[in-house]
């Protein structure tokens, strides 16, 4: 099996026209021979000795490949998705728009087959095996390849060891610290200490916690508790309404919130007056 049909080639990302060698573009391969020996020097007339050539590349560095390539003459409008090649030629130099060479390009992500490969022939019944033919261009026959292909190789990027790694070592192993809280409160003033928390340090150490963490201190530690005068009950006559209060007992309560509900019981208890067949109602 040969490369091509195991799909390890690269595709032709790029076809462009070039004078000679001194324009052709980076990367970019000339074809300046035919499959049957002919020069593959594209001029517009006999008389002419500078002409053009083919070229194409295989750099996948831009990310895009060609999925498919046509000629097309010069009054058939370009298909959709397609573009002209590009030219890379000398000063005052033209090339022959009879017909035109179109590509469609995508990225190479998108497709899994696409171009592999272009060769040209002279015009002749010449045929090459396992490439198609495109069409006839200013008397060369233009042939493509397409199948499958292998996309770059991805390269793996170094990873910096951090100094905590470089720093492990599994022969030595120290005893675990002892956990201390991340944010322990702030110490608050003597004097503002309430009397619960000042007996904190008076009581047994067999009250505080296994860890010595402070769980037993509450946020309410350390502020001071008075009620305020006007619901102070000891002084009515700084609030008079507080004495007019009056506390009323359950039974208070049921007296004069109770609802006998005699007015629906006796509703209830009516009957309603039958209506005879006869259509004349009878007192009940």
């Amino acid at each position: 099996m040969s490369l091509m049909q195991r799909g390890d080639v690269r595709p032709i990302t790029a076809v462009a026209w070039t004078s000679n060698t001194s324009t052709c573009p980076k990367d970019f391969t000339l074809i300046s021979i035919t499959e049957d020996g002919a020069a593959a020097n594209f001029t517009r007339s006999f008389a002419m000795k500078s002409g053009y050539y083919l070229c194409y590349s295989k750099d996948l560095a831009g990310g895009m490949v060609l999925s498919d390539i046509r000629l097309i003459s010069d009054k058939e409008s370009i298909p959709h998705g397609y573009c002209f090649i590009a030219e890379h030629l000398e000063p005052k130099a033209t090339v022959s728009k009879k017909k035109r060479v179109c590509v469609r390009v995508v990225p190479v992500g998108s497709v899994d087959s696409a171009v592999l490969d272009i060769k040209l022939t002279a015009k002749s019944k010449m045929m090459l095996q396992h490439y198609t033919y495109v069409g006839d261009i200013h008397g060369y026959v233009l042939w493509c390849r397409k199948g499958y292909f292998s996309g770059p190789a991805p390269q793996a990027k170094p990873r910096s060891v951090s100094l905590d790694l470089h720093g492990l070592s599994l022969g030595q192993l120290s005893n675990p610290l002892p956990l201390r809280p991340s944010n322990p409160p702030s110490a608050l003033p003597h004097s503002k200490l309430s009397h619960r928390r000042c007996s904190l340090h008076t009581k047994d150490n067999s009250d505080k916690p296994a860890d010595s963490s402070f769980q037993g201190i509450t946020a309410l530690d350390g502020v001071p508790f008075s009620l305020h005068p006007k619901f102070d009950i000891q002084t009515p006559q700084l609030n008079p309404q507080l004495s007019n209060i009056r506390i009323k007992s359950l039974q208070d309560i049921e007296n004069e919130y109770n609802y006998p509900f005699a007015v629906e019981e006796s509703a209830a208890k009516r009957t309603r007056p039958s209506v005879p067949a006869g259509g004349a109602p009878s007192a009940q």
